[in-house]
């Protein structure tokens, strides 16, 4: 694997240009040995290769437990299936499940109850016929069994029954011991804790499932290196079409190898990478200036300054250009200068001969 030695710069401070041109004919160039290219601009610059592991978000990741103790009578996934939000995942035998319908029937009734009291009071009051205290006393009976009703309904949710068989169960009064257990979410059952014919108790997990519509890469960058990346950097994941980018820079080091965390994220790509996976990636960065990749060839230096020879209609146009990084055979430059233009890439020790103040330079 080739290593990059890369040339940070401040990228926002402005460039300066050496405005002079040289007059070659096209007979002196072809004298001159001068070979031409095109300029191709490039998105990011390379800066190291790193060492990473996939993870979740915590907020993609649910552990399904049972709200009630009971047996286990049937597991209806495995791992690695995908499931859809609200699918059934297990259905349990649990005898605290009646007794919680029974509480909600009774509430059911006892509303039904007040209700009638509470419509043919109102009724009486407005005609004057029973005192305020009466009144009063019907309204906050009726709020109460409100209340309960509200709350035994709340019980029955929270125990894994859907409103439809809420209502089932409030029109047909069908007790049942049944209690299915749902996924809270659209995902991947990534671990199963019980088997068929277990009896669990109240809590007790039951299956991880994770969304793998969002994966962080954790990268572990040493610790002398960290001020080289950026939130916002671009990371790709070797092996991969897949690129990330760097939303968290970690605030401490890992005494045992004196690393420092950098998460990125990669919105898509479960199909491609897996959780807990180990792997390879490298972190570019980007900017708000045009950058390009040149030959070696190309540049001529002069007092510790970087030029480059662009071809106009009389020869060429000296233009100086900031070096941003190296690699063995090519340089990453940025200037004011615009894709496909056509410059020197052979030539440039000849042409630094004919730009007055550097033929004495080499």
């Amino acid at each position: 694997m080739r290593k990059l030695l890369i040339v940070l710069c401040c990228l926002s401070s402005p460039i300066a240009l050496a405005e002079k041109q040289i007059n070659l004919s096209t007979t002196q160039l072809y004298n001159l040995g001068v070979k031409m290219g095109a300029l191709t601009e490039i998105k990011s610059v390379p800066l190291m290769d790193a060492p990473a592991k996939v993870s979740i978000p915590p907020a993609n990741e649910y552990l399904v437990s049972t709200s009630h103790a009971g047996l286990v009578n049937k597991i209806l996934v495995s791992i690695g299936d995908e499931v859809k939000k609200g699918q059934d995942l297990a259905i349990i035998q649990s005898p605290e499940i009646l007794a919680l319908q029974r509480h909600h029937l009774k509430s059911v009734n006892d509303l039904r109850l007040a209700r009638t009291e509470f419509s043919r009071d109102e009724k009486l009051f407005k005609e004057g016929v029973i005192a305020d205290r009466r009144w009063l006393q019907t309204k906050a009976n009726y709020k109460v069994f409100l209340s309960h009703f509200n709350e035994t309904q709340q019980l029955l949710e929270i125990s894994g029954m859907s409103k439809y068989h809420i209502q089932i169960l409030e029109k047909k009064h069908k007790l049942s011991s049944q209690l299915k257990v749902v996924s809270p979410i659209s995902g991947v059952i990534l671990q199963k804790m019980v088997t068929a014919g277990e009896r669990v108790d109240a809590l007790g997990p039951l299956f991880r499932i994770a969304n793998l519509e969002k994966l962080w890469i954790d990268i572990r960058i040493p610790q002398q290196r960290i001020n080289n990346v950026h939130l916002g950097d671009k990371v790709e994941l070797e092996g991969t079409a897949l690129q990330a980018e760097v939303l968290l820079l970690g605030k401490s080091v890992d005494e045992t190898n004196q690393t420092v965390l950098v998460r990125a994220e990669v919105k898509s790509g479960g199909e491609v990478i897996r959780l807990g996976q180990t792997l390879s990636v490298k972190i570019s960065q980007t900017s708000e200036h045009p950058m390009f990749k040149v030959p070696n060839s190309a540049l001529a230096q002069f007092k510790g300054q970087s030029y480059l020879f662009i071809r106009n209609k009389d020869g060429f146009e000296v233009k100086a250009v900031r070096v941003l990084g190296r690699e063995a055979q090519q340089t990453i430059i940025t200037g004011q200068i615009k894709e496909n233009t056509e410059i020197a890439i052979r030539g440039a020790v000849a042409l630094k001969a004919n730009f007055l103040g550097l033929g004495d330079d080499e």
